[in-house]
């Protein structure tokens, strides 16, 4: 066994889709192991008959691919420590459990296989994030009334419970670190025996931090979506949740907040987790993802905004690509999710969605003679109709006329948008077109 070769798993029951908590324990494996140079082991720990799928494994692996955590071992990829689901290895753990029954560390009771605590024996680890943890065995594993448990291994359907299954596997793995979520910690001793009693050598362990509502209670359904995909369907990028999951109980040492997959991979430590508890804030990962929106490129931002618009109704296909791009460039990252920018830039489709949000009953009729002689003169010099054209333009007109930018600028903004607030003015006039801004200010009388 080479404990210098980074070799770490994420093992999801798959029991359900893959939720934020089991994520962010994929999230840190990832990497801790793409840090090192190591390798990601997918193991599927799929011996609950009764609630275990393939569908839901198969959801766990896109919810995986969505984040972009992909895996160098796994069941749909192989390699040389598999197979790589637990209910194709069940020939090793009648081996090990026949083993240590011959050596006297276990007997059969009731058709179940139990492994014999020893009292008296002290069990310490280095935990990467807990620090030094030292447990005496009789306190390892106990019943109600505080007496020693002895750990149930192979219950009596021939079954392997969990605490034993793991470590047959984290041995054969070449598992060096088991990382996973502090609930576990409690688990570790336990583990630790049946590690020692085999003769296997120890992986290296570190829990990490619970994550917590803003109530500071365990993050539950209670507290908002809980499945990566409610994140996407809520306008979340993977970039976004990519990030904030790493923020969860890890600070970058350079101080970064917002940073790329890569910069993450390359300064990630697994000894700068914390033990405190995470807290999850939406409003922080409304920050983050508006940021990671920022990072993208018009072609990028244009594939994750599409299918919002499409799903809005927006003519999409009667645009080029390319015009699309610049639109949403143009909106420098405004809205927190995809969905609102999506919202957001509706008018650069579709002027129906201005019309229902603006019917122009503000303007003053003394007001309104003015406003056409100024937007007349605009479209008259309209030129190449470029943004520094346009804005150098209107201030020329807008002063010839006696007005100024809130007098003459803020109706032309609801006209063209339906919004109080937009990207530049002149910027959202030079994607629309003269004729298309023609159009809408005809449409309140501004022409």
């Amino acid at each position: 066994m080479d404990r210098n070769k980074v070799r770490v798993r994420f093992a999801p029951s798959p029991t359900g889709a893959l939720h934020i908590g089991g994520a962010h324990t994929a999230l840190f494996n990832y990497l801790y192991a793409r840090h090192m140079g190591g390798t990601f082991i997918l193991r599927i720990e799929d011996t609950d008959g009764q609630r275990s799928t393939k569908e839901y494994e198969q959801t766990i692996m896109d919810g995986l691919r969505w984040l972009g955590l992909d895996w160098d071992e796994g069941p749909d990829k192989g390699g040389s420590y598999g197979p790589y689901r637990q209910s194709e290895r069940m020939e090793n753990y009648r081996k090990y459990a026949e083993q240590l029954l011959d050596e006297g560390k276990a007997y059969e009771s009731d058709g179940a296989i139990l492994f014999r605590v020893e009292p008296g024996k002290l069990i310490q680890f280095h935990d990467e994030v807990y620090g030094d943890i030292k447990v005496m065995s009789e306190k390892a594993s106990v019943n109600m009334d505080n007496t020693i448990k002895d750990i149930v291994i192979m219950k009596k359907d021939g079954l392997p419970t969990y605490n034993y299954a793991v470590v047959i596997d984290d041995h054969l793995m070449d598992i060096s670190m088991v990382i996973r979520g502090e609930d576990h910690v409690i688990n570790t001793p336990k583990q630790l025996l049946i590690f020692d009693a085999l003769g296997f050598e120890r992986p290296s362990f570190a829990h990490l931090p619970m994550i917590l509502g803003q109530d500071k209670k365990k993050l539950s359904k209670r507290h908002g979506a809980t499945s990566v995909f409610e994140y996407c369907d809520m306008g979340y990028l993977p970039d976004g949740i990519f990030n904030f999951l790493a923020l969860l109980g890890w600070t970058p040492r350079d101080g970064k907040e917002v940073f790329t997959r890569q910069h993450a991979e390359e300064i990630f430590e697994i000894n700068q987790v914390t033990k405190k508890s995470a807290v999850f804030d939406f409003k922080k990962l409304d920050h983050i993802n508006q940021e990671q929106m920022k990072l993208m490129t018009g072609h990028d931002l244009y594939d994750a905004i599409a299918p919002f618009w499409k799903k809005m109704g927006l003519p999409v296909e009667s645009f080029e690509r390319e015009h699309l791009e610049n639109c949403l460039v143009a909106m420098g990252g405004r809205g927190s999710t995809t969905i609102q920018l999506a919202e957001y830039s509706d008018y650069f489709l579709d002027f129906n969605c201005v019309k229902s949000r603006y019917d122009g009953k503000d303007i003053t009729e003394e007001l309104r003679p003015k406003l056409k002689a100024i937007y007349n003169e605009l479209l008259e010099k309209w030129g190449q109709g470029t943004h520094d054209h346009l804005y150098n333009t209107a201030v020329e007109v807008f002063a010839a006329h006696e007005s100024n930018m809130k007098e003459a600028a803020t109706p032309m903004r609801w006209a063209l948008t339906g919004r109080k607030v937009s990207p530049g003015l002149f910027e959202v006039a030079a994607l629309l077109g003269k004729e298309e801004v023609a159009n809408r200010l005809k449409f309140y009388g501004l022409l």
